[in-house]
């Protein structure tokens, strides 16, 4: 067994790599420069010209490059820039496998519930016709380029995810620790969550299993309002969550993708779970305990 992963030193792919070394699974990760990397045992890292050479014969192609939804304000620029990043390395990803002498088993391809749009108030599941704002159009883009490999493919549609080395946990810890954190303006939106080991869990469950196909939500099976993911929080760090984080701060410091926080969206894993995946995580104190209690 072999596995290929791009964007392998984003968050994801680096906790996908931890599990496949404790596995004894050899890993190829694409970089675009893969010089700058440490070598680990059982990781070889190579570069997107030795693409075609890298997904000959895998067990899996799982592709998560990307820049960061929200790591910069958004601006005409920033978003061509989302784009490229998404779109782009996917073709590039299924030119590769159309390519390759000897096809890999699968390719399990990231995507979000930003493909829901940004407002999905009742619960929603993989059925759910896609929105019509910017990263919806975006995920269903990012998603139809994935097709045409001819191999198994998975579009892993992922929510909020929790982890202590990146995603939205770590900006909210410190505020919190200081007892001035508390929900996003009035904490009504739904946050669709997902621990990392779950997102990682999933992923392998894709790659094992021949009957997972098409897209899955990696959301955990209990979305909660904001508010109540803050007194979560607040519980596990044992500090207060009364203090209300104003929207118009988040518009001022990340223009239009503040939207991305002050979304709501209540996505169910259904497929996922009609699947057999069974999550670590399903609850959020669980979850939130696990990570900072």
């Amino acid at each position: 067994m072999h596995v290929v992963i791009t964007g392998a030193s984003g968050l994801v792919g680096g906790a996908l790599i931890g599990k496949l070394r404790e596995r004894s699974v050899p890993v190829t990760a694409i970089s675009r420069n893969p010089r700058a990397h440490t070598a680990l045992s059982g990781v070889n890292w190579a570069g997107w010209d030795g693409l075609t050479d890298a997904v000959a014969g895998a067990a899996a192609v799982v592709h998560l490059a990307g820049e960061g939804i929200v790591d910069q304000r958004w601006n005409s620029a920033r978003k061509a820039e989302l784009r490229q990043s998404r779109i782009d390395t996917t073709r590039a990803v299924v030119q590769a496998i159309q390519a390759s002498g000897e096809k890999p088993g699968a390719l399990i391809s990231a995507s979000a519930i930003g493909y829901y749009g940004s407002r999905v108030e009742r619960e929603s599941t993989e059925a759910a016709v896609p929105g019509d704002d910017f990263l919806a159009r975006l995920c269903v883009d990012w998603e139809a380029e994935a097709q045409g490999s001819g191999v198994r493919t998975v579009n892993a549609r992922i929510g909020v995810i929790l982890a202590t080395e990146g995603g939205a946990l770590p900006r909210l810890l410190m505020p919190f620790k200081l007892g001035l954190g508390g929900p996003i303006g009035r904490g009504q939106a739904w946050w669709s969550w997902v621990h990392i080991d779950d997102v990682v869990g999933a992923i392998l469950y894709a790659i094992e299993r021949n009957d997972v196909e098409g897209a899955i939500n990696l959301t955990a099976p209990k979305p909660v309002r904001n508010v109540d993911f803050s007194r979560a929080l607040g519980r596990a760090l044992r500090r207060p969550a009364l203090m209300p984080v104003p929207p118009l701060a988040l518009k001022l410091m990340l223009g239009e993708g503040a939207g991305v926080l002050l979304a709501s969206q209540r996505i169910l894993p259904t497929r996922t779970l009609d699947l057999g995946y069974r999550y670590q995580f399903a609850d959020i104190d669980a979850a939130l305990s696990d990570l900072v209690g």
